[in-house]
Parts: structure tokens; C-alpha cells; sequence
């Protein structure tokens, strides 16, 4: 398979609650959920490893790296039915989510 084209799209999410487990459960669960979304090629969910380094930040709660065939797959996906419904239930959930996007650097 040809990575040439291929879009990432790296999220990262802070609970407004960190210590609550019902609520990272509930986060992951609609991770799990929205990963079916068909532009999605592949993902992974992830929580922070036990890592310690100056430069490591492990304050997020969890991370959720996305592949998609090309930046217009990404595009769509963004105003997929799924990707909406997904925000309107668990919105309540993050204080703050941050998205790294990456393309092809050569």
C-alpha cells in the first residue's frame, strides 16, 4: 500500500472531569463508535503511556489517530452524520481538544 496522499489527523482530548472514569469510558465508547465512519481507512485510540521526559505531554486523557485516503476524505468526514452526532454526545465530556493534521513531507 502507497502512503502517498495520506492524510492524519492526530486528536487529543483533556476531560473537564480527569479522574472520572465514566466519563473517559464514555469518550472511548463514542471513539469506538465513530471510528466506523467509512472515510475512516484505519485508527487507533490511545491513552498516555507512562512516559516521562521534559519534552512529553501526557495531560491529555485520550488520543485518537485517524488515516484517511486523502485531505478530501478528511474534509467529508468533518460534516459526516456521525462525526456530528458523535460531538453532540460526548461535547459535554472535554474541557479541550486539540488536533494535530499532517500530510506527505516528501
Amino acid at each position: 500500500m502507497s502512503n502517498k496522499g495520506l492524510f492524519i489527523h492526530h486528536v487529543y482530548f483533556w476531560l473537564k472531569n480527569p479522574g472520572n472514569t465514566q466519563d473517559l469510558q464514555q469518550l472511548l465508547d463514542g471513539l469506538q463508535k465513530l471510528s466506523k465512519t467509512p472515510s475512516i481507512q484505519s485508527f487507533y485510540i490511545g491513552k498516555p503511556a507512562n512516559t516521562n521526559r521534559d519534552v512529553i505531554d501526557s495531560s491529555y486523557a485520550a488520543s485518537w489517530l485517524l488515516f484517511f485516503a486523502s485531505p478530501q476524505d478528511q474534509e467529508s468526514y468533518q460534516t459526516d452524520p456521525m462525526h456530528l452526532d458523535f460531538i453532540k454526545e460526548c461535547g459535554h465530556l472535554w474541557s479541550k481538544v486539540v488536533v494535530y493534521d499532517s500530510v506527505d513531507a516528501l
